[in-house]
């Protein structure tokens, strides 16, 4: 039974080699489980995938693996139903552990200012763009889709602010700082050299503040990720670390360090649950932690040895 259901999805749904062998593992060590107790994997019922959870948190297995081990289970019933071969899932009401949710990735300042370092003082006009890139940024947190394409018109805002159109087609009004208003300026001036010598492709191009021959008029998001790991390297820092994504969450949380409050933040970002935003809170308290277990006196301090 196994066996036909990867073959279903392969043909039909078109899974990869590595899909179907993590589904395969899966299902294998579920049904050689439920042997344990007696039972088949086709006619297993909900109380005996219960007891498979339960076993498998008393053995401590990683949340991550329960979860997606829950998870195939309730494809391959579902593909049981829809053959006619069961009547019900047994895992449709199943609730797999609750994951921790990833502390987001960040920079220290400093890491910003040797990035900011390596970026400034060229004079190439790729090097000025990508500075003005880099400046808008970390000045306003954008998502790195947001930032490849902002609107020509969107960038000379008498109020110094960027009209930014985020996920779900929702508007917000972006500030920037002094440096980017000028790295802005600078890089209009010199932006008439990167337009596309194809009519079709200028034409396209031309309603966007970074403007390229691609088939989106835009620079993209690829190209814009593989210069800052270029920076990256310039300045020092582990390129493995640095991405768009990354700078985004050094922007939220160097906010919320230097006194931001978490709405003001929110806006920003353009998230539309507070939740979301306040992972960024939890960056924080963790650096805390390490702050006074470092350097407060009742601190526990490591024996020296002798």
């Amino acid at each position: 039974m196994i066996t036909l259901f990867l073959d279903m999805m392969y043909a039909e749904r078109g899974a990869s080699d590595n899909t179907i062998n993590a589904y395969r593992r899966d299902l294998e060590m579920c049904e050689t489980a439920l042997g344990k107790f007696g039972q088949k994997l086709p006619t297993a019922g909900a109380g005996h995938l219960e007891a498979l959870l339960a076993a498998w948190a008393k053995d401590g297995l990683a949340a991550s693996t329960a979860a997606r081990r829950l998870s195939s289970l309730k494809q391959f019933y579902k593909y049981l139903q829809i053959e006619g071969l069961r009547e019900d899932s047994p895992a449709k009401n199943l609730t797999g552990p609750k994951l921790g949710r990833p502390l987001p990735k960040i920079m220290s300042e400093a890491d910003v200012d040797a990035l900011f370092e390596a970026a400034d003082g060229y004079e190439a006009p790729r090097d000025i763009r990508t500075y003005c890139q880099l400046e808008i940024l970390y000045a306003g947190g954008l998502r790195v889709s947001e930032l490849v394409s902002i609107p020509l018109a969107s960038a000379g805002r008498r109020d110094k602010c960027l009209f930014i159109k985020g996920k779900g087609g929702k508007e917000r009004l972006v500030p920037l700082t002094g440096k980017a208003v000028t790295a802005i300026a600078s890089w209009k001036k010199l932006r008439e050299e990167t337009l596309p010598k194809n009519a079709i492709a200028k034409a396209r191009a031309e309603k966007f503040l970074f403007p390229s021959g691609s088939k989106l008029g835009h620079v993209t998001r690829e190209h814009f990720a593989k210069s800052l790991k270029i920076l990256a390297r310039k300045a020092n820092l582990d390129a493995s670390k640095i991405s768009p994504h990354v700078l985004r969450h050094a922007f939220a949380t160097h906010l919320l360090a230097r006194g931001a409050d978490l709405r003001s933040v929110q806006k920003l970002l353009g998230h539309s649950d507070i939740s979301t935003t306040q992972i960024y809170t939890h960056v924080l308290d963790e650096r805390l932690k390490e702050l006074v277990n470092s350097t407060h006196p009742l601190a526990v301090k490591p024996v020296a040895s002798f």
